[in-house]
């Protein structure tokens, strides 16, 4: 049996937050993970996804909220070596001139490398539209890429 971050990932796909005061009982439990202070599933919810998943399979995890916080797990690989599995993808978020790297406390955003085209990555990700899906980023915005050793 192959079991991979990404695997698991896969069948959370389509587990969205709930509109208004209501909050979906499992994006909660991933927030509340490293965050005992979350109120609702309206907080960003990306890295507590990948923190849930790593958590499940007793992988390295960041144990923050802040998408960022995923630079400084794992092993640092260059895309040409990313495979899907177990590499995570950090990437800018916001508009304008964002930071480098090395700012961690910046806005960002995390997923797990599902493949990649000429001109975008695409991430396996929670909050992607309120939802854990499938989508694909520029890679200008990649800011880095980590593979997860247990």
């Amino acid at each position: 049996m192959n079991v991979t971050a990404f695997k698991i990932a896969q069948r959370f796909v389509g587990l969205k937050e709930v509109a208004g005061a209501m909050s979906e009982p499992l994006i909660l439990a991933m927030l509340r993970l490293d965050a005992k202070w979350v109120e609702n599933d309206e907080t960003a919810w990306c890295s507590a996804f990948a923190n849930f998943i790593c958590h499940l399979l007793e992988l390295p995890r960041s144990r923050s909220l802040a998408a960022r916080s995923w630079l400084t797990v794992g092993q640092s690989i260059p895309l040409s070596d990313a495979r899907v599995g177990f590499d995570v993808v950090i990437l800018q978020r916001g508009t304008g001139k964002q930071p480098g790297a090395d700012v961690l406390s910046a806005p960002g955003h995390v997923g797990f490398y599902a493949g990649q085209n000429a001109s975008n990555v695409m991430l396996l990700a929670g909050n992607q539209g309120d939802a854990v899906s499938i989508a694909a980023f520029p890679k200008s915005r990649i800011l880095g890429i980590r593979r997860l050793l247990a």
